[in-house]
């Protein structure tokens, strides 16, 4: 693999401040301490960005409890009727196209802080721009994802204990079956509306967008248009756009895969939705790449280079998310929990009522007490809520229970069986498996066994014909006896007359 030009470029700036102090045998050659400023603006950069889309995901669950407070005291009784569905679908819509947008800006400050670390090689240049856009495309992409998943509901507090947030703005709870229907819908808004509009309609429309431009810009006049009908083919192709590499296909692919699988036990239907993309998504860059792009330079590529490995860290991590998502999202061990350690007839009948804890409405901090339900008729001295804690006639009131600690201990277990039955399955798969068909190696092998048969013929052949020239130059040859100068013709003549 070649060195850039840019890293040529840096090595002789570097060679032409140092001429003097070092020796012109050593070669000049940048190092860590040349490029540590670069690393460190990589560094603050990648954690600025990071930071901005955990605020861009805060900004957004102020917007839920600002807007569910504002419908809950509407007096509009069409406001008021769907108050859950509308916040939840508009929030998905905001956080989806907060991710469409922070997409594009991340992708170029990826490749500008690339630039500045002016890798050595085309191929470390690639991996470290795939790397940095990866991480920050998945984290713009999963951020609220794992939100809903995991933190949601969880840092609320209890009644009497509320957690604020913004002086007086409480924490936003889940829904009494669970913030799993909410993960499914946000999952569906996020991966629906980035294959639609970022993975299709921005590849079928800013193409056409940005050949309409170059079109107008290459507007010509009636007598020149005799000389661009008669332009061979590959001069048109020069109007096309230039190809900038399937590194973006293959980015696409990364994000949908880590939908399909990180959380496909929330949303099931996510492989079918990725599977019905797919289909439309080969035929239009089929179409982009025949007809709106130049035709791209062919270059032999070993394997997929360092996708393989995003890949490969994906699907392991999916495992644990999934243990996770059910263990700790879904009812699933409650409810389990619930039918064999606590109920007397072994079903779920008083589950609901195992789930709720008691308090006391006299130990509601003052101001933070609801309103007198005066329909009710008599006074609440005792409500319910969905918790795990002790009542507050206990000696202990409101500690967490020996429920919780028992169905977390129950969770926890969950994880750590399900990752290694899944992790032993993928591996006997695997094993049983080959990557390679039986029928292909033995093909494979037997190229081998033939190459290495040429190979041997010709450098027998080699030997012979060195051999034979070695013994024609032998024979041509004249001998040693034949090699002695002969004598004078004239000493012969004279030795001739002496003898008369």
């Amino acid at each position: 693999d070649h060195n850039r030009a840019e890293y040529e470029f840096r090595v002789m700036q570097k060679a032409m401040k140092q001429d003097q102090s070092v020796p012109k045998e050593e070669k000049v050659k940048l190092t860590c301490t040349d490029r540590l400023p670069a690393y460190l603006t990589s560094v603050v950069m990648m954690g600025f960005m990071i930071s901005v889309t955990f605020a861009i995901v805060f900004g957004v669950i102020l917007y839920r409890i600002s807007i569910k407070a504002a419908l809950h005291i509407s007096t509009y009784p069409a406001a008021r009727s769907n108050i859950r569905a509308t916040v939840k679908t508009t929030a998905a819509i905001i956080n989806l196209i907060v991710i469409i947008i922070l997409d594009e800006i991340y992708a170029a400050i990826a490749r500008w802080l690339t630039i500045l670390e002016v890798p050595k090689t085309d191929k470390s240049f690639e991996e470290r721009l795939i790397f940095k856009t990866f991480i920050l495309k998945f984290v713009n992409a999963f951020t609220p994802i794992v939100y809903l998943a995991f933190f949601r509901g969880r840092l609320v507090g209890r009644p009497g204990n509320y957690l604020y947030v913004v002086g007086s703005y409480r924490m936003e709870e889940c829904a009494h079956a669970g913030c799993l229907m909410e993960l499914c819908i946000q999952l569906c808004i996020t991966m629906l509306g980035k294959q639609l509009i970022q993975n299709n309609l921005f590849e079928i429309g800013i193409p056409k967008l940005k050949k309409l431009l170059r079109k107008r810009k290459s507007e010509v006049t009636s007598l020149q248009e005799e000389e661009v009908k008669i332009l061979k083919r590959y001069e048109k192709d020069h109007f096309l756009g230039p190809f900038a590499g399937i590194n973006p296909e293959y980015m696409e692919m990364i994000i949908q895969f880590g939908m399909v699988t990180l959380f496909v036990a929330s949303f099931p239907l996510a492989p079918l939705f990725a599977l019905l993309n797919n289909i439309i998504e080969i035929r239009l860059d089929a179409k982009k790449f025949v007809m709106e792009l130049r035709r791209p330079i062919a270059a032999k590529a070993k394997d997929i280079g360092i996708w393989y490995n995003l890949l490969r860290g994906l699907s392991k991590v999916a495992v644990i998310v999934n243990a996770f998502v059910i263990a700790f999202t879904s009812d699933f061990i409650p409810r389990l929990v619930y039918q064999y350690a606590y109920s007397p007839d072994s079903t779920m009948h008083g589950f609901v009522n195992h789930t709720l804890s008691y308090f006391n409405v006299s130990d509601f901090q003052k101001g933070t007490a609801p309103l007198e339900p005066m329909h009710l008729h008599y006074k609440v001295q005792i409500c319910r809520y969905k918790d795990y804690r002790e009542p507050p006639w206990s000696s202990t009131p409101y500690d967490l229970s020996k429920e919780f600690w028992a169905i977390l201990a129950v969770r926890l277990a969950f994880v750590i069986v399900f990752q290694n039955v899944v992790m032993l399955m993928s591996d006997f798969v695997d094993w049983l498996i080959p990557d390679i068909p039986k029928d292909i190696s033995l093909q494979i092998h037997k190229e081998k066994i033939l190459m290495v048969e040429l190979f041997m013929k010709e450098e027998q052949g080699k030997r012979l014909a060195v051999q034979d020239n070695h013994n024609q130059e032998t024979c041509t040859s004249p001998s040693s006896d034949d090699q002695s100068p002969s004598r004078p013709r004239s000493h012969s003549v004279i030795h001739s007359k002496a003898s008369w």
